[in-house]
């Protein structure tokens, strides 16, 4: 039973602390569309995502209404379009093709991002696998809707070296490309590049629908950086049991409505439940930060001594918290620390307090990785996939998951400011070391899994 306090409260984090449903992320397998003819493929697609999705906005809007919940995005996830397109497909046209129709399936049900245009090569890539990736800088600059990722590493497959400089050089050639069209390299968002990536995910760039789930489940992803904020500014100077019980008590809430709008637009639309992702995503709305969030805890910026400690409290309470709210939390779950959507992080990045190496060093015990972070747009592709690299180490070693998710700014030096625009905010080029991974990165094959990575 909820009691009446729990709604007050509740309210008051909706109304003055940014408490949001982030998003409902409707999974869709595709696996039933497979054909050896692309257009059949392109037509199956459609039609099942269209069917399928129809009610979804509808859905969420009625909820939104009758709750007061902010509901802020409505997604779609796919199975990996290099499994669904792979028997058809036999040019990067073909899944540009492939590309564009779930653009144009995701405007026609009116849902703002629809992610899976993915493949999963952590031990190998087939020919499908390498055609996709190379497609993606075509069909993220060809599209608005649509979002792609590649998982390159696992902690039980080792990191596929091959994708890695792979996709390096990708994410270089999709900058250029959205550079040409006018874009500031801005399409870079809609990528993002995984070690150990999770099949349940509801947030972009990286959701797809796994190969092990239902043939559709509705997934929801919540957050509130403002509310864990608030909740904290009220035992300023605490202890730390005191600190870490009122993080862990503020997560549980925050949980607690993501599951309430994720079990009633499952009972509404027929489709099942799947996970409920806490996930302190923040925007760079004044208030919705986790670099705020940390500086609460006591660090004077981030990227002070001590910030790597700060945020592995934060994300180990803030997934003790959401598992206590309910028994199907999955995803991501925990701290994002993405520099361009978060107005704090920005600041710390434009004072030099905090540099891509303590990023990375964060990313040991932050949910994802390297997020929405600009570097120097003429860096060589193969620094690129050095950074991907040691990402994917940090993942693979430590069996979390790990992500990139980089823009490299054509025509712009360090320290001057990309501005992307709405929840994607701007930031500064980062400095990047000037000197060359080129042999390491050019050696062919695989990186062997961990001796911890043999269990069973």
């Amino acid at each position: 039973m909820i009691s009446r306090f729990e709604v007050t409260q509740t309210n008051e984090m909706i109304e003055n602390e940014n408490l949001d449903v982030r998003t409902i992320t409707l999974g869709i397998s595709l696996l039933d569309c497979i054909d050896s003819d692309v257009d059949r493929v392109c037509e199956n697609i459609h039609k099942k995502i269209t069917y399928l999705a129809r009610d979804l906005t509808k859905t969420a809007r009625e909820i939104e209404k009758e709750y007061g919940i902010p509901i802020v995005n409505r997604r779609i996830s796919v199975t990996p379009i290099s499994l669904v397109g792979g028997a058809a497909c036999r040019s990067v046209d073909d899944f540009v093709k492939i590309a564009k129709i779930l653009d144009r399936s995701a405007m026609e049900v009116d849902v703002n991002l629809i992610g899976g245009y993915s493949a999963l090569v952590s031990k190998g890539m087939t020919g499908a696998d390498e055609l996709l990736i190379r497609s993606i800088p075509k069909a993220l600059t060809q599209t608005s809707r649509v979002c792609s990722s590649v998982n390159v590493a696992s902690s039980k497959t080792g990191i596929n070296m091959d994708a890695v400089r792979l996709v390096g050089e990708t994410i270089l050639n999709l900058a250029k490309e959205s550079f040409d069209m006018g874009n500031d390299s801005s399409d870079c968002m809609k990528f993002v590049a995984f070690c150990n990536a999770p099949d349940d995910n509801p947030f972009m760039a990286g959701a797809f629908h796994g190969v092990t789930e239902a043939d559709a489940v509705i997934n929801v992803g919540v957050s509130g950086p403002g509310v864990v904020k608030t909740a904290l500014e009220k035992v300023r100077g605490e202890d730390f049991e005191t600190l870490c019980e009122t993080i862990k008590k503020t997560a549980f809430k925050v949980t607690r409505v993501g599951q309430l709008v994720a079990r009633e637009a499952s009972a509404r639309l027929g489709i099942p439940f799947g996970i409920v992702d806490l996930s302190l995503a923040p925007t760079p709305a004044v208030g919705d930060s986790v670099a705020d969030i940390l500086r609460e805890i006591g660090l004077e910026y981030p990227g002070a001594p001590g910030t790597t400690c700060a945020l592995a409290l934060l994300n180990d309470q803030v997934k003790k918290g959401g598992v206590m709210a309910s028994s199907y939390v999955g995803g991501l779950s925990g701290a994002f620390i993405p520099v361009s959507e978060d107005k704090g992080m920005i600041e710390a990045a434009e004072k030099g307090a905090i540099s891509i190496e303590k990023l990375e060093a964060m990313t040991c015990v932050c949910s994802v990785g390297l997020d929405m972070v600009v570097i120097p747009g003429n860096l060589p592709a193969a620094s690129i996939s050095g950074i991907l690299a040691d990402e994917c180490a940090i993942g693979m070693v430590n069996g979390k998951t790990t992500a990139v998710r980089l823009i490299p700014a054509i025509g712009k030096s360090i320290g001057e400011r990309v501005q992307f625009g709405g929840i994607f905010g701007y930031a500064p080029v980062m400095k990047v070391s000037e000197y060359s991974c080129e042999k390491f990165i050019n050696r062919a094959g695989r990186i062997p899994a961990p001796i911890h990575s043999f269990k069973n």
